[in-house]
């Protein structure tokens, strides 16, 4: 019996087979390379099924239950078929910019939704271009794959779903969302792990599976890493170095601010407080491929600070610790050589790194005790130096790096990861 977990990040899909004593199996991965926003649904969909079918047949016919994760806050408008109306609005898109104010003007203070790159902004841009008949649903990645799997829409697990809208007291859609967006046109809302259904007839005979393979509710890329790395204690946190870096800190108490691109998401009887910044490996990548991003680290003495202050964002647009889509990047000066620069790029992310945790630790959040790295930035040892230099506590590789790993557990053990700590707390705050 095998669990099959996928990761869909930024730049690739990752697959990961475990057995029922977490043992890895079978590992694959699908690069999308450079993509135009029309061609994004279609390449999901292909490395989906991919990724499924280039698995041993002894595997596949004997997968017990498929768990997928994606990217927080990106979200497809489509037909019953689900088949795009539009092409996906990525986890960074900021054009929803009237939308996200008129959210503000009735959301709670301090809820995510109410960012200009929150699910639900892209959701009331959508409906405003396609039409109010354009589409029948408005999914998250993690549930459009899903749906392509048993063929059946419209659900949503609670972590996708947050910037969506959800309410966290009470787990469910408030009634400022309806207002805003009508249920009907949003997902069901599940907790992650749930069992949705099994992977339909039509698509497990296309896919070589088994009938009674189960689909399960997934969650978001940065949570399935947070689960891969398999921290258990208030204090712990999982940073992950992809494309982007997103900082995720187990929490006693829910801290929230839309200012700072902060909130928390839901996780038993604690909270995983967080962000995730715009700021990463796509900027590293932008100068360096991946062999000279090793040679030139090993170059780099990280016990001696850069002198060197940047602010390596991609393009224009920043979510945390500073939630602000006019942050313009602050990539000079260069200096000739290039192991300066790159200890200067390493330094400045980890400098973001070290603002995002001591803002949380502002807000409320439980102090940072440790830090697990996952993402493809954990096996930068130079990299790992610098920022536990900057966060003065202990910095290491988590033992499973992919968020796939996670991904594989939340299909073995479902809502186990979150029933294990008996019911929400008292108070919130």
């Amino acid at each position: 019996m095998y669990f099959l977990g996928i990761d869909f990040g930024t730049s690739g899909a990752r697959s990961c087979v475990i057995d029922a004593k977490g043992t890895l199996i079978a590992e694959d991965q699908r690069d999308f390379g450079k993509l135009q926003d029309y061609e994004r649904a279609d390449i999901w969909r292909e490395a989906l099924w991919d990724l499924v079918t280039a698995l041993p047949l002894s595997v596949r016919s004997q997968l017990s239950s498929i768990a997928c994760d994606g990217t927080s806050g990106t979200v497809l408008a489509c037909d019953e078929t689900l088949t795009p109306r539009h092409p996906p609005l990525l986890y960074n898109d900021d054009r929803a910019i009237d939308e996200a104010k008129l959210i503000a003007s009735l959301a709670p203070p301090g809820h995510p939704a109410a960012a200009v790159t929150s699910g639900l902004a892209k959701v009331l841009w959508l409906k405003k271009w396609l039409g109010h008949t354009g589409a029948r649903i408005y999914l998250n990645q993690a549930d459009w794959l899903s749906g392509l799997l048993t063929e059946q829409a419209g659900f949503s697990d609670y972590h996708n779903a947050l910037k969506m809208g959800l309410d966290l007291d009470t787990l469910s859609w408030p009634s400022w969302v309806d207002h805003l967006a009508d249920r009907r046109y949003l997902p069901t809302l599940v907790a992650p792990g749930s069992q949705l259904a099994p992977v339909s007839r039509p698509r497990a005979r296309y896919l070589g599976v088994n009938s009674s393979c189960r689909v399960h509710a997934g969650t978001t890329d940065s949570i399935a890493a947070f689960l891969a790395a398999g921290v258990s204690q208030s204090g712990a946190a999982v940073t992950s170095l992809g494309s982007t870096l997103v900082l995720k800190l187990l929490s006693d108490k829910r801290v929230e601010s839309t200012e700072h691109g902060v909130y928390s998401h839901w996780f038993g009887a604690r909270w995983l407080a967080g962000g995730a910044s715009n700021a990463g490996g796509a900027v590293l990548r932008q100068f360096f491929d991946d062999p000279t991003l090793a040679s030139l680290s090993e170059k780099i003495d990280p016990s001696i600070a850069s002198p060197l202050d940047y602010l390596p964002l991609p393009r224009r647009g920043e979510r945390f610790p500073i939630n602000d889509p006019e942050l313009a990047p602050r990539l000079a000066p260069r200096p000739s050589d290039d192991t300066e620069f790159l200890h200067g790029l390493l330094e400045s992310l980890g400098r973001i790194e070290a603002r995002g945790y001591g803002l949380l630790a502002e807000l409320g959040a439980t102090p940072l005790r440790q830090v697990e790295t996952a993402g493809g930035g954990a096996q930068n040892p130079a990299w790992t130096t610098i920022r536990q230099r900057l966060l003065k506590v202990p910095v290491t590789r988590a033992t499973h790096t992919e968020a796939a790993y996670g991904a594989a557990l939340l299909a073995r053990d479902g809502k186990e990861h979150f029933d294990n700590t008996p019911g929400k707390p008292a108070s919130y705050y």
